[in-house]
């Protein structure tokens, strides 16, 4: 058995350990540019929707053109440029962190230039109006910046590619949606389920750091103010059992149909996107300006100011806009159809859009008095079917909301919302990674063989 430390030699060590402490300060600095590149890319992304809101209510027909060509413009460009920036961005990371991707192939996934490129194209594609979310993006953005750090570390330094991704991805959820805690469960949750302790301490650190960087930017607030839903009871369990059952229903087949647009099936729709990408995607573009016309846009974007006029509207703040089944409808399909398309883009903001709208649905059909707690219910539930990560979808919708006073509502709905889900799909990140590994694996098959070569394993695209 070891003695107890011996406090001055361990201090002596420590101040004596130049170059450790420069890698410490380097990884330190990485973390800073993590979080001031998730703030840049929640500056653009919200401009880019602001002017495409601009363009829509001064000519209400414009989307009809503007959508399509540009959704054709961000597909071609970075089908053409940076493969590996296309889709969500999760799932890349996931790949990127799997044991058997040699580190040569690793910039295929993660990397600095995919970072600058995914915030540039996540913008585009909500300039055009898509119904796409960043947050996802954060986690590739977060984490190719934090990668980078790697070249300017000492080989004794004992940090690793791994616990760099790891550190990165979780500091891109917490700056995305101002929620510490859910960067560290999503980190455990999804991207490692083992944890070193030294890993521990460097994701962390880059939470913190990311975190502060985003808080001075955007301020220490609920992402989605308070839910004022103090006063629950028993009445609440019918209703909220519908919001579980109906966003498990609804979030496993969206998750089922992103699985099928992405590996492709024997249909006239896919052969077609294989075919012909970018004409598939201005089509794609052209049936969401449509939903943006039906729905006076609010189904479009990422969905963060209608989910807020909702709980405004319950709290007696404001008018809602909400369309009853309307929206909820419109929304999973131009969600669909925008990742279809194959523009860079996540899920978590939308999966939240649909997720609250589906919740007042409830609300409304049944005429409850909980319309913020089954609005909240819902985002926790939905967002838990999608991803099939019940913990993290639960913490991050309590942080954002402040939602404290739910917490067994919200972990109970999580968790029901995702078995259902688990039943009609398998998890939407850990399979894309798994087809993006199968991909990976079999393109020196298909040179040696002399056969052509499939698609790049981090395009949105089905393999070839």
């Amino acid at each position: 058995m070891k003695g107890e430390p011996d406090f001055l030699q361990n201090l002596r060590d420590e101040m004596g350990a130049g170059r450790q402490w420069v890698d410490r300060a380097v990884v330190l600095a990485y973390a800073v540019l993590a979080g001031l590149a998730v703030v840049l890319l929640t500056l653009l992304a919200d401009s880019a929707f602001a002017l495409y809101s601009q363009l829509r209510s001064g000519w209400w027909w414009a989307p009809l053109l503007w959508t399509p060509a540009l959704t054709a413009l961000v597909v071609w460009a970075v089908r053409r440029w940076a493969p590996g920036a296309a889709g969500s961005g999760v799932p890349q990371v996931l790949t990127a962190l799997d044991p058997a991707t040699p580190l040569r192939e690793r910039s295929r996934f993660v990397s600095l230039r995919l970072s600058v490129v995914k915030i540039l194209a996540v913008s585009g594609g909500l300039l055009a109006g898509l119904s796409i979310g960043r947050q996802g993006p954060s986690v590739q953005v977060a984490a190719g910046v934090m990668l980078h750090a790697r070249r300017w570390l000492s080989p004794n330094s004992g940090i690793s590619h791994r616990e760099l991704l790891v550190a990165g991805g979780a500091a891109g959820i917490a700056a995305a949606f101002n929620t510490p805690l859910g960067g560290i469960v999503f980190a455990i949750e999804e991207l490692s389920r083992r944890l070193l302790d030294r890993s521990s301490g460097l994701m962390l650190a880059a939470i913190v750091i990311a975190g502060l960087v985003a808080v001075s930017a955007f301020g220490n607030l609920s992402y989605f103010g308070r839910v004022h839903a103090e006063a629950l009871s028993w009445s609440l369990f019918l209703p909220g059992l519908l919001v579980a059952l109906g966003c498990g229903l609804l979030g496993g087949l969206l998750s089922r149909l992103m699985l099928a647009s992405f590996t492709g099936t024997p249909d006239r729709f896919c052969a077609y996107r294989r075919k012909r990408p970018v004409v598939f995607a201005a089509l794609c573009g052209l049936a969401v300006a449509v939903i943006a016309v039906v729905s006076d846009g609010s189904a479009v974007g990422g969905g963060h100011e209608h989910t807020r006029q909702l709980l405004d509207h319950v709290g007696g703040a404001e008018p809602s806009q909400h369309q009853p089944l309307l929206f909820t409808g419109l929304k999973f399909i131009a969600s669909w159809l925008s990742a279809w398309a194959g523009v860079p883009g996540g899920l978590f903001g939308p999966s939240l859009s649909i997720g609250a709208g589906l919740g007042a649905d409830v609300a409304w059909l049944l005429d409850s008095p909980h319309g913020a707690a089954l609005i909240a219910l819902g985002m926790c539930g939905f967002l838990a079917a999608v991803t099939q990560t019940p913990i993290t979808a639960m913490i991050i919708v309590m942080e954002m909301t402040n939602g404290h006073s739910m917490v067994l509502s919200l972990m109970a709905c999580a968790l029901l919302a995702s078995l259902v889900s688990r039943m009609i799909s398998r998890p939407l990140y850990s399979t894309m990674s798994l087809l993006m590994m199968r991909s990976l694996r079999e393109e020196p098959a298909a040179v040696e063989s002399g056969a052509a070569a499939p698609a790049p394993p981090a395009v949105s695209a089905p393999p070839r």
